[in-house]
């Protein structure tokens, strides 16, 4: 490191540079859910198309090989004539320029996802190579790229009556780690973009194309959405065509807490925003005013705004002609604005349909206090509980639970591991001064069936909130948490996947504000020990072990397959899987809200039909079964 800073050591990065040098600062990251986000840019400038009255339908084509995306729309077409001012076509200058689009407040759009002017040219810059087909003014021309810089010149391939978009390409090796995609991502965001913008998507991949249709709008994708949950009436829809526009569907379930799937100009806001408190606020007051005109509000009983909405279930969109979303990756709407106004007016068309819905209405308001009277006294007997536990000599935590010594939760973990055999091993693994263990008695409750009043009376469940410090539910205090990484540690099998989503099903029903900040992560032991004479491999899983095997093809080795963490030494464990020099720990997040809801229903829940038929359809790829 050189003691002097001049002028020399400025560095201007130009074109897309800035791009490729920073890649997380556009796309989130360069892990999965960034990967995906190359997709959604492209797949927002269609639906900006489409929002705008242009185009009908979005077709999405994955390669086989899951290496390469295609997204096409029948809109209007990228404009293909020179620009006035850099003499260069308009489809070159969107692709390799940043902020160069027509979205920054003039015309062509009324409304659009796509505010920057850097979606297309970001993902141009992360692809390794980008085709682009465009078809307007009476012709079809194509231009290809390769990392963001032009391969040769806008070329005219045919004449075409028809117009519309293609962009096809693969993301480049050299950014993102892993380059394949998920089928089911991108099948969950068309499904979601038919619905709310009533045009319709495909899919197609390995000769199959699926095609997601409008259907009846919000209503119908918010009964697909609720699954095995119970509505509490009919849908309750509504629409505002002022500014902002605004559709909402909406229904009160048995279930509890609130869900609201939200969006703002076509884009998920997973982080909410001036949108979502509106429609939180409406709600709250609607309900409020609903039980006093009618005599329904108990005295001897304090209703929180929580309380008027729990089991609630909403899908809420809203358009804006000028967004203001948080960064480039726009996971949460900050117009202060359209709280107001939303606010008013979804408050007076619920209280309305509460007014008309009278018997609906009624069971509503006896579920609502039944619910907040019974938290109540659950909340009593909690501050009960607290206040023994305070007057005890020292803090009551689990006996099986092995501490670590530092007092700063930012450098605390937590490994939960599956039993007393494993739970051996890695307490004398760890690190004594920042790693704690806590053994489990093998699978925990089921909590996506359980009821709530179950979950108390668990002790794997209790010895488990009771170690993290933070609460639960509405007790639920973040700055209480007594370790920032949780790490969930299982067998590297079936019956530790198993046990991995149990848990996982807990901490994203009853503690994801956990999951939201980062604190949940997945260890990953190794399934393998490959050894040649002194020479030691891990392996993860089987292609794994085979690579290892055919790069050492002529050499004598023995190969040891781990049935659990409590086969491996206690040194094996700390190298493979507990220092954070040679670990490998995955954080736990939730880039589609509604799609992560589906498959802890589909996975865990008390309808064992998705499960058969997912056992069906994926027999044909079972090459060994590990039972």
């Amino acid at each position: 490191m050189s003691k002097t800073y001049t002028a020399r050591d400025i560095t201007v990065l130009t074109g897309l540079e800035p791009v490729r040098q920073r890649p997380a600062l556009y796309i989130g990251g360069v892990d999965a859910q960034g990967l995906h986000h190359l997709v959604w840019e492209l797949v927002d400038n269609a639906v900006d198309e489409a929002m705008n009255g242009y185009a009908t339908r979005i077709d999405v084509v994955l390669d086989e090989d899951r290496q390469g995306v295609r997204v096409s729309d029948d809109g209007r077409g990228i404009p293909i004539d020179l620009h006035p001012e850099h003499g260069r076509p308009a489809l070159e200058l969107i692709l390799t320029t940043l902020h160069a689009g027509a979205k920054f407040g003039g015309s062509p759009y009324g409304y659009s996802g796509g505010l920057h002017g850097v979606g297309s040219s970001v993902v141009n810059a992360l692809a390794e190579v980008l085709e682009a087909t465009v078809c307007r003014d009476g012709q079809k021309v194509r231009q290809s790229f390769r990392r963001g810089e032009p391969l040769g010149p806008l070329q005219r391939v045919s004449g075409s009556r028809q117009s519309g978009s293609s962009l096809y390409f693969k993301p480049d090796p050299s950014i993102f780690p892993d380059t394949t995609f998920d089928p089911g991502r991108i099948r969950s965001r068309l499904r979601a973009t038919a619905f709310l913008h009533r045009l319709t998507t495909t899919l197609t991949y390995r000769g199959e194309t699926e095609t997601f249709r409008p259907g009846h709008g919000l209503g119908e994708y918010l009964t697909d959405l609720l699954g095995q949950e119970t509505p509490l009436g009919p849908v309750f829809e509504w629409r505002s065509e002022g500014e902002p526009r605004a559709e909402l569907a909406l229904v009160w379930t048995a279930g509890a807490g609130e869900k609201v799937f939200s969006h703002a100009n076509g884009i998920a806001t997973p982080e909410g925003g001036t949108h979502e408190n509106a429609l939180r606020n409406a709600v709250s007051r609607a309900v409020k005013s609903y039980l006093e005109t009618h005599k329904l509000w108990p005295r001897d009983l304090k209703l929180s705004a929580e309380d008027l909405r729990d089991g609630m279930r909403a899908v809420f969109s809203v358009f804006l002609s000028t967004p203001q979303f948080k960064g480039q990756t726009k996971e949460r709407l900050n117009n202060p604005e359209v709280t107001g106004p939303l606010t008013q007016s979804l408050a007076i068309a619920l209280e309305q349909q509460l007014n008309d819905r009278s018997t609906t209405s009624a069971q509503l308001a006896e579920r609502l206090i039944q619910a907040a009277r019974a938290r109540s006294e659950a909340r009593a007997a909690a501050d009960l509980a607290d206040r023994r536990a305070i007057s005890a000599p020292r803090l009551q935590l689990p006996g099986k639970l092995a501490d670590c010594s530092s007092t700063r939760p930012g450098e605390r973990e937590l490994f939960v591991v599956e039993g007393d055999s494993a739970g051996g091993s890695a307490k004398q693994a760890r690190d004594r001064k920042f790693q704690a263990v806590l053994p489990l008695r093998g699978k925990i409750l089921n909590t996506e069936q359980a009821a709530l009043t179950r979950l108390g009376g668990n002790r794997e469940i209790a010895d488990l909130v009771s170690a993290l410090g933070c609460g639960i539910g509405q007790r639920f205090e973040a700055n209480r948490l007594r370790y920032h990484r949780v790490v969930i540690l299982t067998d590297a099998d079936s019956d530790g996947h198993h046990i991995a989503g149990l848990l996982l099903t807990f901490f994203y029903r009853h503690l994801p504000e956990l999951i939201r900040l980062g604190h949940i992560y997945l260890g990953r032991p190794p399934l393998y020990r490959v050894a040649y004479g002194s020479q030691i491999h891990w392996a993860w899983d089987d292609p794994q072990r085979e690579a290892i095997l055919a790069a050492h093809r002529k050499k004598p080795s023995q190969v040891t397959r781990f049935k659990g963490l409590g086969e491996m030494s206690p040194g094996q464990l700390r190298e493979t899987t507990l220092a954070p020099a040679t670990r490998t720990l995955f954080r736990v997040v939730v880039p589609d809200a509604a799609e992560a809801d589906r498959t802890l229903r589909d996975c865990f829940g008390k309808d064992p039909a998705p499960r058969y038929r997912l056992v069906m359809e994926s027999s044909r790829e079972a090459v060994e079964l590990d039972v």
